[in-house]
Formats: structure tokens, sequence, C-alpha cells
């Protein structure tokens, strides 16, 4: 599992079992990944991952959703404060 890297089969080529196990061993750690970035599209308006690692991945996506939440709680502050002001 060096390479991490699926193989699939090919009209004139089959893969062997050994493939297939190499497979199944990837796809194990795999699923877990893809599912992580599956979350962050669907609830955080992410698309291409920036980083190579999970780790460096992670922080990045937790970045980005602290900025995201500054933001708010700023706009909704400067609502409330010019609600004040009007009435």
């Amino acid at each position: 599992m060096k390479d991490g890297i699926m193989r699939k089969d090919k009209r004139n080529a089959r893969i062997t079992d050994l493939e297939i196990e190499h497979n199944k061993m990837i796809s194990k750690v795999r699923y877990k990944i893809e599912q992580y970035f599956g979350v962050t599209a669907l609830h955080q308006g992410a698309s291409k991952a920036r980083f190579t690692t999970l780790a460096k991945e992670g922080w990045d996506r937790i970045c980005q959703v602290i900025a995201f939440n500054m933001k708010r709680s700023y706009l909704s502050g400067m609502r409330k404060a010019a609600h004040a002001m009007a009435v």
C-alpha cells in the first residue's frame, strides 16, 4: 500500500487477486477522508482541497469556519446597531 492508488480493470486486462486486496486496504482509509470532504463541501461550500494532508486541510477548514463566524457576528452586530439608531 505504498502508493495509495487504487487499480481498476481494463478491457484487455483484469486485475489480480492481489490488486483486489490492495484496493480493499486502500478503500478502508480512503472512505473516511472522502466523507470528511463531502461533509465540508455540503455544509461549508468547500470545493477543492488546498493541502495534501488531512491535518493541514482540517486546520484550514477550521480557520475558514472561524472567519465565517466572525464575519457573521460582526454583520449581525452592525444590523442591530443600525436598527437601534433608526429607532
